[in-house]
């Protein structure tokens, strides 16, 4: 049986509103610190990436403006390629990328 689509969409807004709240309080330099928040960050986004993963095509086509293919290539480095992983980059990815995913999953449901 198939999962419905306005699930991996709950997915995603809810992985992003619990990164949200994870860092609400939290400089960058906080953040590079907290190797807690980093672990529960980066399992957020990987299944952020994994719902991604799942969405229909036609879905992403539709919504051009949101990066599908690099939110899912992202989630395999983040489960694969853990020491590689720039924090720097993962905090550009909360303060700029969620915020415009959020909006998008948001729009859709």
């Amino acid at each position: 049986m198939q999962r419905d689509i306005g699930l991996y969409l709950d997915d995603i807004l809810e992985s992003i509103e619990k990164i949200e709240e994870y860092t609400k309080d939290l400089s960058e330099e906080e953040f590079s610190r907290n190797t807690e928040t980093q672990d529960a960050v980066l399992r957020r986004l990987a299944i952020i990436g994994e719902a991604v993963k799942h969405l229909p095509e036609d879905l992403k086509e539709k919504h051009k403006q949101i990066p599908w293919k690099q939110i899912a290539g992202a989630r395999d480095i983040f489960v694969h390629e853990y020491f590689g992983i720039k924090m720097e980059r993962i905090w550009q990815t909360i303060k700029e990328d969620l915020p415009e995913l959020k909006k998008a999953a948001e729009e859709i449901i």
